[in-house]
């Protein structure tokens, strides 16, 4: 019996929290924070920020002193010899009497021999260097500035990204709340068409009407119906198309919260448009190609200082076994040294195409710059006239709304006391839907081109 009891609590349990989580209710901000939180490509922005990141700190590392470790082990087959094995005999210069040349015994040859060998079968070395650049041309002083630049990009293609995310959640999360409410009104107009076949079944019945009044007052029933289902497919596939943006699991077991608003309250206030230039100012990609220019410009500078001599300090300390100051003797032993390198480069051909294609990649920045502001100031004036008749359709709308309402009701008082026909009501219904769901659509197209308008003026969303 417990075992009963016990099955029956967790099966409740688990039917409760099915339910909680098909009602599990986001704002636009928690839509907004769980498509960043979850966006693959805003993800991958951010390692790339971190890669800019650490090229700067690579990039500065090159006014510091370069140190290294160089060590070795060389394996000979023969020793060393500096003396040559002696002859035999040793002629001399000047005969003295018959003596011509003087022998020499084998110990002494063989003495001598051994006392010229060096032993480098096993040779170890190693040493330390230090490198310090003095003079590279302007090219590290470029490196640096050049890294810095591309660090402030990577930080502003993420804005842009995250910017695009924003606007893409802010779209889906709308239409969501468009289909809603289109579902609602849907649901409200089988309900009337419900009411009047109703009524006209009732009708018939008195003789008041006629069974083709009733036919199609079925017919409008079904279209209604459809409608509703049309309505109900399209929000499960917007909430599932929210759900993939958000990061959630594919699925429409979500609720938006301005779904459940009757009344989304929206204005047709004037909205104000700042200034061109300072919209430019604020767009991410257009400080994305600044970024670009003065980077292709430092590289001008890079690809310039490969005609500059190069001169650099150079410290070492050295040690070697066998030891070369002290006789090759089998011990180690170490010096220092330090001295100046410069280089002079002589490849000039090949350096100066390269500064060509530094100016060449400059002059396609400054041309892509300027390209961008001309579309971006045309895409102002697009969102802003947009906007503007978003409002003049809402206003229509909404006086159309209220026309349509007040011809629905007297319509439907006329049907009822038997002096307007039911094709009249029907058409009083069709007007009743198509005027509010154009006032859906107007209210949802405004905010959307305000959603628009923001992000071309590079205002944060």
């Amino acid at each position: 019996m417990m075992k009963r009891i016990l099955g029956a609590m967790l099966l409740f349990i688990f039917a409760l929290n099915i339910n909680i989580a098909a009602q599990q209710l986001l704002t636009l901000e928690q839509c907004r924070q769980l498509a960043i939180d979850n966006n693959k490509a805003l993800k991958i922005a951010s390692e790339q920020e971190k890669t800019a990141y650490y090229n700067k700190k690579e990039a500065l590392s090159k006014f510091f002193p370069e140190i290294q470790f160089v060590g070795g082990y060389l394996r000979n087959q023969k020793s060393l010899h500096l003396l040559p094995m002696l002859p035999p005999e040793i002629a001399l210069p000047i005969p003295i009497g018959d003596i011509t040349s003087i022998p020499l015994d084998d110990n002494i040859r063989n003495g001598i021999y051994k006392a010229g060998e060096v032993d480098i079968k096993n040779v170890w070395a190693g040493g330390f260097n230090l490198t310090q650049p003095i003079f590279m041309g302007g090219k590290i002083i470029a490196y640096n500035d050049l890294r810095s630049y591309a660090q402030e990009l990577a930080k502003t293609m993420k804005e842009t990204q995250m910017t695009d995310v924003i606007v893409e959640v802010d779209n889906a999360y709308w239409q969501v709340v468009s289909v809603a409410n289109k579902k609602k009104l849907a649901e409200s107009y089988v309900q009337l068409m419900k009411k009047m076949d109703y009524d006209i079944s009732a009708m018939e019945e008195e003789g008041v009407a006629t069974k083709a009044d009733r036919l199609s007052v079925n017919v409008k029933l079904n279209e209604a119906e459809m409608t509703l289902t049309k309505a109900e497919n399209g929000l499960s596939l917007a909430k599932m198309l929210l759900s993939q943006i958000c990061g959630l699991p594919i699925s429409n077991a979500i609720t938006v919260k301005d779904e459940n608003l009757d009344n989304l309250g929206i204005t047709t206030d004037n909205d104000t448009i700042p200034n061109i230039d300072e919209a430019l100012a604020n767009r991410t990609e257009i400080r994305s190609l600044e970024l670009a220019t003065k980077i292709s410009g430092k590289q001008e500078k890079i690809a310039l200082a490969d005609f500059m001599p190069n001169v650099a300090l150079t410290a070492n300390y050295l040690w070697t076994n066998p030891n070369l100051s002290a006789g090759f003797e089998k011990k180690f032993d170490g010096m220092w040294n330090v001295g100046v390198i410069v280089k002079v480069p002589l490849n000039f051909f090949s350096n100066s195409a390269k500064l060509n294609v530094a100016k060449t990649e400059t002059r396609i920045k400054q041309f892509q710059l300027a390209d961008a502001k001309e579309k971006i100031t045309l895409q102002i004036n697009q969102s802003a006239y947009k906007l503007s008749e978003a409002n003049k359709k809402l206003a229509t709308t909404q006086k159309n709304t209220e026309k349509a309402d007040e011809n629905l009701r007297y319509a439907t008082v006329g049907f009822e006391e038997g002096v307007i026909s039911a094709s009249d009501v029907m058409a009083a219904h069709t007007a009743w839907l198509s005027a509010h769901s154009d006032q859906i659509d107007a209210q949802i197209d405004i905010i959307l081109c305000r959603i628009y308008l923001n992000k071309a003026l590079g205002r944060k969303l």
